[in-house]
């Protein structure tokens, strides 16, 4: 099978290199797309240059947000399993082979990466991050009727086929919960496996914050109970 990595970018100029060489160096992928969502600190020149054989780079003329940016990606990747990999070096690629394996064995659909089951290794950072997170992957459950430990987590792997059943509305952070929801009506089969998780802080980049909380929260009772 093809694997695909969908790389969504926002002023990321001293990461984008590293993570761009970090998963090409995976073997079992394929096809990498970078979309820059309209950054202003030089990164979209610097993807630019990586463009290659391998790697596909699109840009957004203005920032509209990681949904948008991933909207734009899923909508030009081209294998058979699509990957999300953030930019900010918090996700390793080295955990592909883990991530996409019960796709691979003929029992998944669609595979959450979580940072709350066993992996190698976890940055301990903020309490009340993990606090938000369960409380959103809880009433999320609710909802869907699944049982993820990790609604938010950055890596999710989709066979390409069931990621083309879904329409992407949201264009933030509220991807996450909007794609679960759309995906537990589908009736797909969809796992969960544990990954290593090197979270960063404020001062070092992160970028979703308190709103973004919030914003979870509106999008998990939009698309749960009113679509």
């Amino acid at each position: 099978m093809r694997l695909s990595v969908v790389i969504p970018v926002y002023n990321e100029k001293d990461t984008i290199t590293v993570i761009h060489q970090a998963v090409k160096s995976i073997d079992i992928v394929s096809e990498i797309i970078v979309v820059d969502d309209g950054s202003t600190d030089g990164t979209g020149v610097i993807a630019q240059g990586l463009a290659d054989d391998m790697t596909r780079v699109l840009l957004h003329e203005q920032n509209m947000g990681k949904g948008a940016a991933l909207r734009t990606g899923f909508r030009h990747a081209t294998g058979d399993i699509v990957v999300v990999q953030d930019a900010d070096l918090e996700y390793d690629p080295a955990q592909y082979p883990k991530l996409i394996r019960p796709i691979l064995d003929g029992k998944a659909d669609v595979v959450y990466g979580s940072r709350f089951v066993s992996g190698d290794y976890r940055r301990v950072l903020y309490f009340w991050h993990m606090v938000g997170n369960s409380f959103l992957t809880l009433l999320s459950n609710m909802l869907t009727n699944l049982n993820l430990t990790d609604m938010e987590t950055c890596y999710k792997a989709f066979r390409k086929e069931v990621l083309d059943q879904v329409v992407i509305e949201e264009n933030r952070f509220g991807f996450e919960p909007e794609i679960t929801a759309k995906l537990s009506k589908l009736n797909v089969r969809i796992y969960e496996t544990g990954i290593s998780y090197s979270g960063r802080t404020y001062q070092e980049g992160k970028k979703i914050g308190w709103k973004d909380g919030f914003s979870a929260l509106r999008c998990i009772l939009k698309y749960n109970l009113f679509r």
